[in-house]
């Protein structure tokens, strides 16, 4: 047996002899069918080039959105996330204009009812694999703790620019989206803690409420981090065979009535519900409740949370859809976003929507969600990831011994 050339790649088709028609080392080339003899490859008989292949719509969008061939991911999740942010986006175009709009303020008490505790969950699933190794963290620095940092100085810059304020850098006091990456970064650093505290949830829900019942005055995004602690915990302890239940035809029946039936109710306590219950950021003092009714109001705000992101998830595609390909960039729409937003409200933007009634609402619905699938595309994460998903530094990498 001859030993093979080191700069012939294996599985290459053998080199054969020269002979008529053929240069040495090249197969014969075949013509395809149909293709007049003599004729480039793909010619249509006659000898003319046949016509590109048109993409389709979906190719097109998936092109676009920079998706991968690559297997491996689960469809689902992909989903799952990439609507979760979409209606965070929407959710933050809503709040500026809610007040005197009773079907806005419908909604977006729909949505704010699960839509971030079903973020958060989805946040501690994703984060089951950390046990702290070096290389995890040093993967959290760069993904959460820089992003964080890079951001908090964005939004300082654009209230700089378009609120009239001096400009604060204060990464110990997260403003605006910036507190989730805060919340996340200390929530992952705690998962091994929770492995070895028996009853995790129930003990994380112990330490929600009851931070509720202290002054959390002024400080939201502490507020935050803690109260929607039990949703991280909660994820931590799914496992597949949790969400399967929920990925069926049987579920999405029950699904269906359960988000109508919750939108009548939202409809209903519209004028009546302190819309501050569910942005988890005050307590009982600022609710201006008694300890008593804010503990019975929070352990019935968890269930109706957790029966909502249930019916959510199962509503949710469980395969291959137009916008699959936007859930593994989440990041950049739920960041980029919050900087339109806030520029937008500087300007006095959302007054005007608010003034043009519910058709500017639903104008400025359609436009905020197509921004959120734009800030998610190819083009806008090859110039921004840098910023968004940075590397960590070599220099700071210690050398393996």
């Amino acid at each position: 047996m001859h030993r093979q050339h080191l700069g012939q790649d294996l599985g290459a088709p053998p080199r054969l002899p020269a002979g008529p028609g053929r240069q040495e080392g090249r197969p014969p080339t075949v013509p395809p069918p149909g293709a007049a003899p003599g004729g480039a490859p793909g010619a249509e008989p006659g000898g003319e080039p046949a016509r590109p292949r048109r993409l389709g719509a979906r190719a097109r969008f998936r092109r676009f959105a920079g998706a991968s061939a690559a297997g491996g991911r689960d469809p689902f999740l992909d989903n799952t996330r990439f609507l979760l942010v979409l209606l965070v986006v929407l959710g933050h175009n809503w709040s500026p204009v809610v007040d005197g709009m009773r079907g806005v303020q419908t909604v977006y008490l729909l949505v704010y009812a699960f839509h971030l505790p079903a973020l958060v969950l989805l946040c501690g699933y994703f984060s089951r694999g950390f046990t702290g190794r070096p290389e995890q963290v040093r993967k959290l620095l760069a993904g959460v703790l820089v992003p964080y940092l890079v951001f908090e100085a964005a939004y300082a810059g654009v209230h700089t620019l378009f609120w009239d304020r001096p400009f604060a850098f204060t990464p110990a006091a997260p403003g605006y989206l910036c507190w989730f990456l805060a919340a996340l970064f200390v929530w992952r650093l705690t998962a091994p803690l929770w492995r070895a505290v028996r009853w995790p949830v129930a003990v994380a829900a112990l330490v929600s409420v009851g931070a509720g019942l202290t002054d959390l005055d002024g400080q939201p995004a502490l507020a935050r981090l803690v109260m929607l602690l039990p949703w991280f915990v909660l994820g931590l302890r799914l496992r597949q065979e949790h969400l399967r239940p929920l990925r069926n035809r049987a579920a999405r029946r029950w699904a269906l009535p359960v988000m109508s039936l919750a939108a009548v109710a939202a409809y209903w306590a519209a004028p009546r519900v302190d819309r501050d219950w569910l942005l988890m950021e005050h307590g009982s003092a600022q609710l201006g409740v008694s300890p008593a009714v804010y503990v019975v109001a929070r352990l019935g705000l968890f269930a109706v949370s957790a029966v909502l992101a249930a019916a959510f998830l199962a509503l949710v595609p469980s395969g291959r859809a137009g916008f699959t390909a936007l859930g593994a960039c989440t990041l950049y729409p739920f960041l980029l976003h919050g900087l339109l937003v806030r520029a937008a409200e500087g300007l006095g933007a959302y007054g005007a929507v608010h003034a043009g009634g519910l058709m500017a609402v639903a104008a400025t619905t359609l436009l905020a969600g197509a921004v959120a699938v734009l800030l998610g595309a190819a083009p806008v994460r090859r110039v921004l990831r840098p910023l968004v998903e940075p590397r960590f530094p070599r220099w700071l990498t210690p050398r393996e011994r």
